[in-house]
């Protein structure tokens, strides 16, 4: 195929937004992997290959199909030219609108569905990825349609809906009832959602918050188990979850709790004060930056232990002795070895270090309080203001009162 970079592309965009893709052929067609098993579970295997539409003959290429079956789950499919055995790409599958607890519950009742099978599919459809807007979505297939078939005039989209006759016989639905417990259903679901977290925490670690951010890009993306019937408290079940997978996340990525007990302890309250599932969802992006951010800033993943134990304490404490005598004594180490490590694997001398540190936050300080200079000085752990006036304008380029005085 001359576009399997793109297509590559494609599922790896739809993987990040939780939606799965299959390349299927005539006599590999992935059956029950399609619909996550959904079929199979219902004793309705004999349904798989009307999803879609088959046989392939019947099916127009240079189209997208975009299909909803009678489960309300949704599907794109297209026909690949160019390839050795004849092909297709099937996305899916996905929801419109998020498929209320109160609706399954009824309709189940409504088929004799038993408990056992209901439940199952309750949560199966808790995980299913939702796309209120399909905007991007469909950008991004006619996108990969003008590639593949050479211009947005060479193919057409058609939509087809709750155009397969299932129904749920009264055979079935007796052998459903005498149907021992079966997890898989639901298992499927639950992998594929810690396997999203798992991305996420990875990808977080790293401080790559662009990989994270497309996950996000509304609230329905989640992929979360929604234990109430309330969305805003699902949502926060979840920041709740996610504000502890974060924080472990940055301590993996060599970030010391010093650092993550601040972020996470604030976070804990801002997720409690969200009014709408609109600000849990803003929040959720927040948090990903900030712990991304934090990363960046403070991951220590390259330092030796020395050298992470002096950043760890300096910025714990700018009012500290934090001279390179007090560091040898404090790490038991040689002064001079220490000074040569520090300056080879940060790029500054302590000395160096540190009075940025001071400086950075003295300027912090003049921006944001109104204390009298020296206080200023005192709080950052410079005790002469006349050494810390020099200082602050070798290493900002102005005094500090030039500086704060500036709009």
């Amino acid at each position: 195929m001359f576009y399997i970079s793109e297509l590559n592309f494609l599922r790896l965009t739809l993987k990040e937004m939780h939606i799965n893709s299959y390349i299927v052929t005539e006599s590999n067609s992935q059956q029950d992997e399609i619909d996550r098993g959904l079929r199979n579970f219902l004793l309705m295997n004999e349904n798989y290959n009307q999803l879609f539409y088959r046989p392939w003959e019947k099916l127009k290429e240079n189209t997208i199909y975009k299909i909803t079956d009678i489960f309300s789950c949704c599907y794109i499919f297209m026909i690949l030219p160019d390839t050795e055995e004849k092909s297709a790409f099937i996305a899916g599958p996905y929801v419109k609108s998020e498929i209320t607890y109160q609706h399954l519950i009824e309709s189940a009742e409504k088929y004799s569905l038993p408990p056992s099978v209901s439940s199952q599919i309750i949560k199966y459809f808790g995980n299913l990825t939702v796309v209120s807007d399909d905007r991007c979505l469909t950008a991004l297939c006619n996108s990969f349609a003008e590639i593949i078939w050479k211009g947005s005039k060479n193919f057409s989209v058609e939509t087809l809906t709750n155009s397969i006759s299932e129904k749920f016989a009264a055979e079935k639905v007796s052998l459903l009832k005498s149907k021992t417990d079966d997890p898989m259903l639901a298992i499927r679901s639950l992998e594929e959602r810690y396997a999203a977290e798992n991305r996420m925490m990875q990808a977080v670690s790293q401080g790559k918050s662009h990989l994270v951010e497309p996950l996000f890009s509304n609230a329905s993306n989640l992929v979360f188990e929604k234990r109430t019937d309330d969305p805003l408290r699902n949502m926060k079940n979840y920041l709740i979850i996610s504000n502890t997978l974060l924080r472990k996340a940055a301590e993996y990525g060599s970030v010391h709790p010093i650092y993550i007990d601040s972020i996470s302890s604030d976070f804990a309250k801002k997720i409690e004060l969200a009014a709408s599932v609109g600000d849990a969802s803003e929040l959720m992006r927040e948090m990903v930056k900030s712990y991304c951010s934090l990363v960046k800033t403070h991951s220590m993943k390259n330092y030796s232990p020395f050298v992470q134990k002096a950043v760890t304490v300096i910025d714990s404490d700018l009012t500290a002795d934090l001279s390179l005598k007090r560091f040898a004594q404090l790490l038991n180490v040689n002064p001079s070895y220490l000074s040569a490590l520090f300056k080879k694997e940060t790029g500054q001398t302590l000395t160096e270090y540190v009075s940025n540190k001071r400086i950075k936050h003295a300027a912090y300080l003049l921006k944001t309080t109104n204390l009298q200079i020296q206080a200023v000085a005192q709080h950052s752990g410079i005790y002469d203001v006349n050494y810390f006036a020099k200082t602050f304008k070798k290493i900002i380029g102005k005094t500090p009162k030039e500086y704060r005085n500036e709009t």
